[in-house]
């Protein structure tokens, strides 16, 4: 088979045809889509990435590699993060989707005001 036949898995799930999901690729994508949910978040409070590290003990480059999706967090730190960045952290881990979401703490606005409340999903 040469390149020009090969399906990616978006085309193949769209064809209704089974994808195998590797656990990396699984785990990969719950990394990519925290990493986008950092970014989002940390973007919405108009914070760089050194004065988020600065506010959750870690270094600029720690948060770096979370936002690329280079590294998982811990559940502790996690909860750094997420004080950090003034908000409740809500993760939604399913076999074939996962969703994170900073949701800010009770400033005012209503769930629908926020875009922030958008979760970022794999």
């Amino acid at each position: 088979m040469n390149h020009s036949q090969w399906k990616t898995r978006r085309t193949r799930k769209l064809l209704g045809e089974t994808v195998e999901e590797s656990p990396a690729y699984v785990e990969a994508g719950h990394a990519f889509a925290l990493g986008q949910a950092v970014y989002d978040r940390r973007s919405e409070l108009g914070l760089s990435q050194a004065e988020l590290a600065r506010r959750a003990g870690m270094t600029q480059p720690q948060i770096s590699g979370i936002e690329g999706g280079d590294s998982v967090p811990t559940l502790p730190l996690l909860t750094r993060l997420a004080k950090a960045l003034d908000a409740s952290l809500t993760i939604d881990l399913d076999r074939d989707a996962s969703a994170f979401r900073f949701t800010p703490h009770d400033d005012g606005r209503t769930p629908e005001d926020s875009p922030g409340d958008r979760p970022s999903v794999a």
